[in-house]
């Protein structure tokens, strides 16, 4: 019988920084705990800094477990022409920028629900990155985007 205290999971995201993906595919890690008291909600790790071939892919993964993504906030020095939305399998999706330089996306899911992603570079390693994003979705993580990036070698 599980434990009563234990967190309800129902379904998470693959792990699959280290396996051959197919393109179009988003490689996303979550917290799974359900009190989200870390800095950092989890990790995305993009392939490119093409907001129009990576965002969509992105919006998918998290629909699927979140729920519907209406606002995506971006740093608008890391991305290449930034809409300011997007049709994402049927839904529009806002896209705020902003010039913050945190290494982080900020998701929004209904009306105000916001989860916050480290984004790990993509000329990241397959080793850091794992190690970023497996630092990012750790329960107690209180470092900020940007040190897990340099603790981890993911930044240049």
């Amino acid at each position: 019988m599980p434990d009563s205290h234990s967190p309800h999971v129902t379904r998470l995201l693959p792990d699959a920084v280290h396996q051959a993906v197919k393109p179009g595919t988003a490689v996303v890690r979550l917290e799974t705990t359900p009190d989200r008291q870390g800095v950092l909600d989890g990790a995305w790790w993009p392939r490119s800094r093409d907001i129009a071939a990576e965002l969509p892919a992105l919006v998918t993964a998290l629909t699927e477990y979140l729920g519907p993504i209406t606002r995506v906030g971006l740093d608008t020095d890391a991305w290449e022409d930034l809409p300011t939305r997007m049709t994402v399998d049927g839904r529009v999706v806002h896209i705020d920028s902003s010039p913050v330089g945190d290494d982080t996306v900020l998701i929004t899911r209904g009306a105000q629900d916001l989860f916050s992603l480290l984004v790990v570079p993509p000329h990241a390693s397959p080793d850091a990155a794992r190690a970023a994003m497996a630092e990012a979705i750790r329960a107690d993580n209180v470092t900020q985007a940007a040190q897990i990036l340099i603790d981890t070698g993911s930044r240049a």
